[in-house]
């Protein structure tokens, strides 16, 4: 049985990531569905539903942290959330700009590479 706060954390991951993700991240099959259960009960449950900060700014930080630790299958997926969570395009730019400051060039040319190709998407244009 699930907990309440497994209960939020799936609604919260859901909200942020979109519904076919995280279907698709809990249906991984029985090796990983207790890993799929911490990360949903503990990452969605227990942080992401804390309303110490918005959803906008814990996207804002997990773009951030994400680049730095070169993460970047995740940083997408963060990317994406970001802009669900109200980050706008000009945010996402300047978080780019501070990312390539202090993690370094190559980081940054690969954000917006990432960046290009969703915008590309949402736009119609992929």
């Amino acid at each position: 049985m699930a907990s309440e706060l497994y209960e939020k954390g799936l609604a919260k991951r859901k909200s942020v990531l979109g519904d076919e993700y995280v279907d698709r991240a809990l249906d991984a099959g029985p090796f990983a569905s207790d890993f799929q259960a911490y990360l949903t009960e503990y990452c969605w449950g227990a942080v992401w539903t804390d309303d110490t900060l918005s959803d906008k700014q814990r996207s804002m930080l997990n773009v951030a942290m994400l680049a730095t630790l070169n993460r970047m299958h995740e940083w997408e997926l963060h990317f994406r959330g970001a802009l669900t969570n109200g980050v706008t395009r000009e945010e996402l730019a300047a978080i780019i700009k501070q990312i390539t400051c202090y993690a370094g060039a190559p980081v940054g040319v690969e954000c917006h590479r990432i960046a290009k190709r969703v915008f590309a998407e949402i736009d119609g244009a992929a």
